[in-house]
């Protein structure tokens, strides 16, 4: 509402609120601090876990930033931008994502102290972008290459991004499977090296122990075969890859067949089944004795397949159908025309298993497939898919150092560093942007810091501890093990992480501090008011279709009438 002459004017809807200025940016600062708060507890191997019990009252038991906020129902707008940041982070590398939330939540938090000093939020934000930039010219300073061929530093590092998940003691088997896996996708793309995580297909499965989870080279398929008379195992098989159905195709319009005669009615039965015993043959034709369909096989295609001891299984998804393809070097054929020998993919082995109460077919031991699958096990639902998401951030750890190859060390070693640096370079811009910066620096500070804390340490003895060391040329790498509870260089406890994990967490954080701390005015639209319990027919008040009592709507009486 304003006012203009003493006459009120309405601008807003009734019940718009709105919230101006530094009570705008208190608001968002602190509903960001909240969701920081959540997960920083779970920052690092000896992080806690978190508890998710959904309105359906499914449960989620993890320490995955991600998960965790995905999961969890955020309504605050300033809060949801913190949870985006996640899920960024998240799809880009895959590991990290915890950092860049509670790195976001530190400099935010730092920056309402450079507010209540009457420091601007664009100079912090200008400060804060300076450090940023100078944070990406340290990393790429401080980092070290790696040898794509080095399958044991690869290792240590899925290793490092593995010490944090609850997986017993299958992370050297993890991170094993992790890289053998990444290492048989990857592939060159022009100029660079790309190792795409969507080409390993993760198949999850109730039942025996984590340590039974296995690397499959070749793809499963989560159907089992269509007839009972077929083959269970074939050993080489010749794969055809089909994408149309072996079944006779209905009109698009409406038709009537009239028949006058009992011969006439057989007949077009025959031809039915003509047709079916043609697109049979056709694939007996190419020499193909395994049929991976993603659309319909039809009952009589199924029996003539069967005769002629072909392998058929239908209805498989089009991303496992690309896997296929990939794996084992077929192609997808539209149309059984062009189906030949050299459309055919292969492999070692085709084989029915049981799994539990389920069937699968595995398509495995090709001789250089570009798509692998991953069979997870483990005795619990909820460990089946805590170890997914072990699994996932393993591969995508490997992945980034396939695309960057380039490492930096773990355990807060690379924070600190960074921080010390930036603290150097402060000075050199002087003014108040020399404290946004500084600032900066302290909230790197602050993942050490709460590396310490969640394993029971005391992290001012850390922090005092990790400065002097980094103070000396040769203490560049040490960082805290929390294990030991002592600092220690972490290049020789082969804690490493891929440097665009650390480039993608800053980034993200500084981004969404920026975009936060430039509001300063809130204008929330009122929520729409929900219609009343028990309304009449339409959510209309009681009374016949919202009217007065009365038959119609009409004065008491009979029906209104006279």
């Amino acid at each position: 509402m304003s006012y203009l002459t003493g006459q009120p004017i309405l601008i807003l809807k009734e019940g718009t609120s709105r919230t101006r200025g530094k009570e705008a940016k208190r608001s968002n600062i602190t509903a960001a601090k909240i969701i920081a708060e959540v997960v920083k507890s779970t920052l690092g191997p000896r992080g806690m876990d978190k508890m998710l019990v959904d309105s359906l009252g499914d449960v989620t038991i993890t320490n995955d930033g991600a998960t965790i906020l995905d999961e969890i129902d955020v309504q605050n707008p300033a809060a949801k931008m913190m949870v985006e940041i996640a899920k960024t982070q998240d799809d880009e590398v895959g590991d990290g994502t915890t950092t860049a939330v509670v790195l976001a939540g530190e400099l935010l938090k730092n920056a309402e102290e450079l507010i209540d000093n009457n420091i601007h939020a664009t100079t912090i934000i200008s400060g804060y972008k300076k450090a940023a930039d100078e944070a990406m010219r340290i990393l790429d300073e401080i980092s070290k290459p790696v040898d794509l061929d080095d399958k044991v530093t690869l290792k240590k590092a899925a290793m490092t991004a593995l010490h944090s998940k609850n997986i017993g003691g299958a992370r050297e088997h993890f991170a094993e499977i992790a890289v053998d896996s990444m290492k048989q996708v990857t592939e060159q793309r022009g100029e660079i090296l790309m190792a795409d995580v969507d080409n390993v297909q993760l198949v999850k499965k109730i039942g025996k122990s984590v340590l039974d989870t296995q690397l499959i080279r070749g793809i499963i398929i989560d159907k089992e075969i269509v007839h009972h008379g077929m083959p269970k195992s074939i050993k080489s098989p010749k794969i055809a890859l089909l994408n149309m159905a072996l079944e006779v195709e209905k009109t698009e319009f409406s038709a009537e067949i009239r028949i006058s005669d009992p011969e006439q009615m057989q007949a077009f039965l025959d031809e039915e089944t003509n047709i079916l015993k043609e697109m049979v043959d056709k694939v007996k034709s190419s020499g193909a004795n395994v049929l991976l369909c993603q659309k319909g096989i039809d009952d009589v295609a199924q029996h003539f397949l069967a005769k002629e001891g072909i392998v058929a299984i239908r209805r498989i998804k089009e991303s496992d159908m690309e896997k296929l393809a990939r794996a084992t070097g077929g192609k997808i054929v539209t149309n059984l025309e062009g189906l030949s020998k050299k459309e055919l993919g292969e492999a070692g082995l085709m084989e029915e298993r049981r799994l539990g109460e389920d069937k699968m077919v595995f398509i495995e031991e090709c001789k250089n497939p570009r798509s692998v699958s991953i069979l997870i096990r483990a005795g619990l639902e909820r460990s089946v898919d805590e170890a997914e998401r072990a699994l996932n951030d393993a591969l995508f750890v490997v992945s980034d150092i396939v695309g960057k190859n380039r490492i930096v060390v773990g355990g807060g070693a690379t924070e600190v560093e960074v921080a010390k640096r930036i603290k150097e370079y402060a000075p050199k811009i002087g003014g108040r942007e020399q404290m946004a910066i500084e600032k900066f620096a302290d909230a790197l500070e602050s993942i050490p810091k709460y590396l310490a804390e969640n394993a029971g340490l005391d992290p001012v003895d850390i922090m005092v501890a990790l400065k002097a060391a980094h103070a000396e040329s040769t203490g560049q790498t040490t960082g805290v093990d929390v294990y030991s509870g002592k600092t220690k260089d972490m290049l020789k406890e082969g804690i490493i992480e891929p440097v665009s994990v650390k480039e993608h967490a800053i980034r993200s954080a500084v981004e969404s501090a920026s975009m936060i701390l430039r509001i300063d005015d809130v204008i929330a639209a009122s929520k729409s008011a929900a219609p009343p319990p028990g309304g009449g027919m339409g959510g209309m008040p009681p009374g016949m279709g919202g009217m007065p009592p009365g038959m119609g709507g009409m004065p008491p009486g009979m029906g209104g009438m006279m």
